[in-house]
């Protein structure tokens, strides 16, 4: 059974380009508000296809996708949220204490405590009253953080048509306001459209919403490749980048799930490329990749390929103490064991068992559990 690593969009604020969200789907487009302005911040990463589903044939051993946060952005979250406080409690007061604006803020503020505490329902109710106030006060930014941060909410919640209609309604209001399509903010939506679309099976427009991220992105990188620093910096040219291997890691995982393990490969060579030049080979992310990489080499039955990359894969984890490292290891034990190497298996299995308990990862402690029943029928002599 495939276990990726590199699961659903969620999690940490990115800096790609907008806001801040938990656990559960993709870059947003909101960003922070200050005075309801837009710092460069992102949100949610969004995730294509189911969470933990089996493989067949070759596949069989190695793990599905699971949430894996935006490991893509290393930028810390702390130094973020300080920022965005810094941000919104001086602009509210800047403009001669706006109340109606400040209230606006820390409604939204309460509204991402509840999503982070795990209390969803109190978030959408605080979230409605956001929105009567900016529609009240006609506060055109705060119309549109609040609807991304709805979207966001409803994917969390499992609500894929919702969120479909509410991030629709947020690119409108953004492209409304003069925002180019070519914007990473607008990409980030897009890209949550697909995966949108990738988990309810809708195939040829999940195909079609990733392809018009990857290939918008690879355009603005062309043009852009050359601009002097003082036009745009260092930094939000290798943004641009991240955001491409993100894309190319989300589409690389739904071509996987869909039985297209050569065009998966193809994308997640190019997403290890970028992270290995931006973010180096220890950062957690690549590994990931290279993890990621070696499951659709392995169900093509390149499995002395596949090999290679999850033995540098698990050794870097093990090196970072990578919080995914059991799963590193369960899946090089099932190339091992599909390589026929049994006993080394079953010595990686167990590290891997040993691992997935410190980390009270009962769900990876049952995958691992039967991938060790399966090994030793695989490796008991024939009577």
């Amino acid at each position: 059974m495939y276990r990726l690593l590199s699961g659903s969009l969620g999690g940490r604020p990115l800096r790609a380009a907008a806001g801040n969200a938990r656990d559960g789907a993709g870059t947003p487009a909101s960003r922070e508000p200050d005075s309801l302005g837009w710092p460069g911040k992102a949100g949610p990463r969004l995730n294509g296809a189911p969470s933990r589903s089996r493989a067949t044939r070759r596949g069989q051993g190695l793990r599905p996708p699971l949430p894996a946060a935006l490991a893509w952005f290393s930028r810390p979250a702390a130094a973020e949220e300080e920022e965005e406080q810094q941000g919104a409690d001086g602009a509210a007061a800047e403009d001669g204490a706006d109340e109606a604006e400040a209230e606006i803020i820390q409604l939204l503020k309460r509204a991402k405590l509840s999503i982070m505490k795990d209390e969803p329902e109190e978030a959408e109710l605080i979230l409605h009253d956001a929105l009567r106030l900016a529609y009240q006060t006609d506060n055109k930014k705060a119309i549109t953080y609040t609807y991304d941060l709805m979207a966001n909410l409803a994917f969390i919640r499992g609500q894929l048509e919702n969120a479909e209609q509410l991030f629709k309604a947020t690119m409108s209001h953004l492209l409304g306001g003069g925002m180019k399509q070519e914007d990473n903010a607008i990409i980030e939506i897009s890209l949550k459209l697909a995966s949108i679309y990738a988990a309810q099976n809708r195939q040829e427009f999940a195909i079609a919403g990733y392809e018009f991220c990857i290939s918008t992105l690879e355009e603005k990188i062309e043009r852009e490749k050359e601009l002097a620093e003082d036009i745009m910096s260092v930094e939000e040219k290798a943004n641009t980048h991240l955001l491409l291997g993100m894309c190319l890691d989300a589409c690389a995982r739904y071509l996987l799930f869909s039985k297209q393990p050569s065009q998966a490969q193809r994308m997640y060579e190019k997403a290890l490329q970028i992270s290995e030049e931006i973010q180096g080979e220890r950062h957690p992310q690549t590994i990931v990749l290279m993890s990621d990489l070696a499951t659709t080499l392995d169900a093509q039955g390149r499995f002395d390929e596949a090999y290679i990359y999850m033995q540098r894969a698990s050794d870097l984890a093990r090196q970072i103490n990578h919080p995914e490292l059991h799963m590193v290891l369960s899946n090089l034990a099932a190339v091992l064991m599909h390589r026929e190497r049994y006993t080394q298996a079953k010595e990686i299995y167990q590290e891997a068992l040993k691992q997935a308990k410190l980390k009270k990862d009962e769900i990876s402690v049952q995958h691992i559990r039967e991938e060790l029943a399966e090994l030793s029928k695989k490796s008991r002599p024939l009577t």
